[in-house]
């Protein structure tokens, strides 16, 4: 395809531990990809290979890094000086960057990318290529406002932000949190922001969800819920609880009124999840580390038992499906925030990391089993406009290009947006 006929989209994510950035960076991707866009995903994510890329999208692999302690990250399979493995990921981003040659270059949570390895691609695209714009894509919640403050001021984020950023996307609304009020976001960085809303989820196809229902052998009166703690890497305590549950209603002969799937992450230790494993075994419930269509298995959820993160409630909001939430509050308070905050409009419950316990989960989960209806109504008026309003600025752009239209992909529920979006 000649270059001058197509939109190059490069998006970068750090991807030091977890799931979270490559799964939201994917979701932006697999829905924004044309016939005359072409989107190349920067990533040091280890699952990078096991995920399916859709045609028009491929990725570049950098060294994976994992943080260690504050601000100290180390590689995490190659046995390399921590400094040579960031110079060979600043490398890669920069030859990547001037082959490339991006119309949009879209810069995932981290202004300055790990340890500022991006800031030399973003001052030579500002030097080189004039007409390319620079997004930097913030998820809703970063952390409880000092923290991010404080961060931010020590770092010079906010200055960064205004002299190479062309616009700021805030993938969440205004009403729900606002960043601009808890950060101190200065007016000359507001004025260039933008409330995406939520991104939502690639919804199933109709039938899918029932059809999986029936493969795992779960009736249409039953109830099943399904745990997953995303990565996994922290996950242990949420499972654990479950866990007992189950086994306390064993040990007094009481047979649950729901059918339950675990799904411990590819990131949670060995023993862990062997001893997860073993614990469903017997039990006689599913548990797997890794599933590959979590979609469809949400979709055919009553209710999703997690921790939390953006990913996961916007998975499980796609699809209409309650949640419980367990939000972690340690290295950052963000899941604890937005647990709370979509609590408030009654989207999802939740419990407090340091309440969680046997008896109280089982409490939870049999009060919204028998609540659904209010559950349902406040997801069916939430709005999940992402997509729609990042195409639009998109199309902003691309006009000036090529005259051409970003559209959203109509596989991805947006039958459920108002029709004055």
């Amino acid at each position: 395809m000649d270059k001058n006929s197509s939109f190059n989209i490069l998006m970068y994510s750090h991807d030091t531990y977890g799931l979270g950035h490559i799964r939201r960076t994917m979701a932006i991707a697999e829905q924004l990809r044309k016939d005359d866009t072409n989107i190349l995903i920067l990533t040091g994510s280890p699952i990078a290979g096991r995920l399916t890329f859709p045609k028009y999208v491929d990725y570049v692999r950098i060294p994976g890094m994992i943080k260690k302690a504050n601000d100290e990250y180390f590689p995490l399979t190659i046995r390399i000086d921590p400094v040579q493995a960031m110079d060979i990921r600043q490398s890669i981003i920069m030859a990547t960057v001037k082959t490339f040659l991006p119309d949009l270059f879209i810069v995932d949570k981290e202004p300055q990318g790990l340890k500022k390895e991006v800031m030399p691609a973003l001052e030579w695209i500002k030097e080189n290529l004039k007409q390319t714009k620079t997004i930097l894509g913030l998820r809703d919640i970063m952390d409880d406002a000092q923290t991010v403050i404080s961060d931010w001021e020590k770092k010079n984020i906010y200055s960064t932000i205004e002299e190479f950023y062309t616009e700021v996307w805030v993938y969440g609304q205004k009403s729900i949190y606002d960043p601009v009020l808890e950060y101190k976001i200065p007016a000359s960085i507001e004025k260039k922001l933008y409330f995406t809303g939520y991104i939502p989820r690639k919804v199933p196809k109709e039938g899918m969800a029932e059809a999986l229902r029936l493969q795992l052998n779960v009736m249409k009166n039953e109830n099943l819920i399904t745990v997953t703690t995303g990565g996994g890497g922290d996950g242990f305590h949420v499972l654990d609880a479950y866990l007992k549950m189950l086994e306390s209603m064993k040990a007094q002969s009481i047979l649950p009124a729901f059918q339950s799937i675990l799904v411990t992450g590819p990131f949670l230790s060995k023993n862990d999840t062997d001893l997860v494993l073993e614990r469903a075994g017997n039990l006689g419930i599913l548990a797997y580390d890794f599933f590959p269509d979590m979609e469809t298995l949400i979709a055919a959820s009553d209710l999703v038992v997690c921790m939390g993160g953006y990913n996961t409630l916007c998975e499980v909001l796609s699809s209409n499906i309650m949640s419980l939430v367990i939000p972690r509050e340690i290295p950052r308070k963000e899941q604890y925030l937005r647990a709370r905050a979509f609590s408030n409009e009654h989207l999802v419950d939740y419990i407090p990391w340091s309440r969680l316990n046997a008896s109280n989960l089982e409490e939870k989960i049999l009060y919204m089993l028998d609540h659904k209806d209010d559950f349902k109504k406040a997801m069916n008026a939430f709005e999940m406009t992402g997509i729609v309003k990042i195409c639009e600025r998109i199309s902003n752009f691309w006009n000036g290009k090529n005259g051409k239209q970003c559209a959203p992909d109509a596989m991805y529920g947006f039958e459920r947006l108002s029709k004055d979006i």
